[in-house]
């Protein structure tokens, strides 16, 4: 599993003050986050498949997850600190 422990996040801010947090990138993780109920804070990208967002949008609001949208999954990916975009990602207690 892909974890970071700061960065940027466009409309979030400097995550750097959630330093009791990891940060779980990608789709994949982040639904076993939801699921395991450790995701706090999630973030999802405008122009990622909707289908991809779609049910982890879903599933936030019916566990009562914050959750907000950033303008690319290039800006996240690189607010994550991967050389790739990325569709999600959220900062996770464990």
């Amino acid at each position: 599993m892909d974890t970071k422990n700061h960065g940027k996040i466009p409309y979030y801010g400097d995550l750097s003050i959630l330093s009791s947090y990891k940060m779980v990138v990608g789709a994949k993780q982040l639904r076993k986050a939801l699921e395991k109920g450790t995701a706090q804070l999630v973030c999802l990208a405008r122009n990622a498949d909707p289908a991809i967002t779609g049910p982890i949008e879903a599933q936030c609001k019916a566990h009562q997850i914050s959750y907000g949208w950033v303008a690319s999954m290039e800006a996240l990916g690189h607010a994550c600190g991967i050389d790739v975009g990325a569709a999600a990602a959220a900062a996770v207690s464990e």
